[in-house]
Formats: structure tokens, C-alpha cells, sequence
């Protein structure tokens, strides 16, 4: 199926952040914050992974993606759509089958036996690959899968994010450097605004977010964390 709907991209951010609340995939917890891998604090934590559970919600969320795909890159811009381990492998699935394009996936590193594969599927020399990935923080992971299909031959211009931070400088700053461009659908400002615009929590959590948004650093490093990220 071939995606060939393409609403507004500020209809489709409020959409997905709607669902994200829908079906309990975000949390806002400013007294008890989260710890992230990195070691920085967040009083928000998302799990985009719960997508695939609910078959309505992702089937509206990978048409958003083929849209945002095809309007922002082109219709004829890649040859295969590849999804890193783990979280990436099955919306590079559901993405495929909307674009009509092979699907391969890439481990996190090289499997250590039999043919000591890092790249699953086929990819002929010097494809043009769509990577995809749930979300994107600063971009580190995206790039070891990006690294590992550039230097198995393939070709990598773009990217997309279904759920993107949006908060970080040294993200934009990695995607510019690696020349990649990174599309997405939906970030924390548009989760942020269905929580005030639904009245979700009370105003001061709701401004506890808005301050981690605006300094994310700054607030994990009051708040116990990390307050630098390396990039």
C-alpha cells in the first residue's frame, strides 16, 4: 500500500501527540524524574515502542510517516527502508509496505557468528536508504546504524524519527555534520500542548516541563543529573 494522503504536518503532530497520550505512552513525573541512559534526569519519559500494540493508532502514525517522507524528500529518493535494533525493526516493516521498498535491518553491532552479519536482508551496492528509528534524542543511535550501512556500501541522506526531542542543539548539530536529514512527526512541544490544551495536570507540572524543554541540561543538573551531553 502506497501512502497518498498528505495532511498538514501540524495536523499530523497534534494527531500523534494525542495518541501518545491515548494510549499512555507519555509521563510527566517532575517530583520522582526519570534517569536516562545517558545520565541525564527528565521529568518526561516516552515509550514509543507501545505503538505497535495498537494496530488503529500505528496504521494513522505510518501514514503520517509516509507523508512526511514523500512531501519533505521525494517520491523516488530510496531504494530500501532499513530499522535498527530493536525498536526500529518493525515500523521499517510497517514503513516498506506504505512505500512500496525492500526492508532491511541493522544489528547494533556485527552478531559474532555464522556469517558475522550486521545488516539483515539485502542490500544492493550503493542503495539509497530511509532509516527509521521510534524516536531520537540526539541522534547517537541512529548513527551507528547510519555508519554500519555507509560502510557496508549503501547510501544514507535522510532519516525519520516518528517521535523527535527536539530540545538538543547537538542533535542538529551531528545531523548537519554526518549530512543527514532528519524528518519526524511529532516532538515534546505538540505532547506538551494536548496536556494543557486537555488539561491533563496541574499547571505547575505542566511548567516543571516547559522549563526542562527550554533547559534540559540545566534542569537534569539541578535535579541530580547529567549536565552535559556528549556528542
Amino acid at each position: 500500500m502506497i501512502q497518498t494522503t498528505f495532511p498538514e504536518p501540524a495536523v499530523m503532530a497534534e494527531l500523534m501527540a494525542k495518541m501518545l497520550w491515548e494510549i499512555k505512552a507519555v509521563h510527566f513525573s517532575t517530583e520522582k524524574p526519570y534517569k536516562l541512559s545517558s545520565g541525564m534526569m527528565s521529568p518526561v519519559y516516552i515509550d514509543c515502542r507501545k505503538l505497535i500494540s495498537y494496530p488503529r493508532v500505528r496504521s494513522a502514525i505510518m501514514d503520517f510517516a509516509a507523508a512526511t517522507v514523500m512531501r519533505n524528500a521525494g517520491f523516488e529518493q530510496f531504494d530500501v527502508v532499513a530499522g535498527g535494533e530493536t525498536a526500529g525493526i518493525p515500523f521499517a516493516a510497517f514503513l516498506a509496505e506504505r512505500l512500496g521498498l525492500p526492508m532491511i535491518y541493522v544489528r547494533k553491532a556485527p552478531k559474532g557468528h555464522g556469517r558475522n552479519a550486521q545488516i539483515e536482508g539485502h542490500m544492493p551496492e550503493g542503495a539509497r536508504v530511509l532509516v527509521i528509528e521510534d524516536l531520537t534524542t540526539a541522534g547517537g543511535s541512529m548513527f551507528k546504524f547510519i555508519d554500519a550501512i555507509r560502510a557496508a556500501g549503501g547510501t544514507v541522506d535522510h532519516g525519520i524519527a516518528l517521535f523527535y526531542y527536539s530540545i538538543f542543539p547537538e542533535a542538529q548539530k551531528r545531523f548537519d555534520n554526518g549530512k543527514v536529514r532528519l524528518h519526524h512527526i511529532a516532538t515534546w512541544r505538540e505532547v506538551l500542548a494536548v496536556a494543557r490544551q486537555q488539561a491533563l495536570f496541574d499547571e505547575k507540572t505542566l511548567s516543571e516541563v516547559e522549563a526542562f524543554l527550554d533547559a534540559p541540561l540545566a534542569w537534569s543538573g539541578r535535579n541530580g543529573g547529567i549536565s552535559d551531553l556528549a556528542v
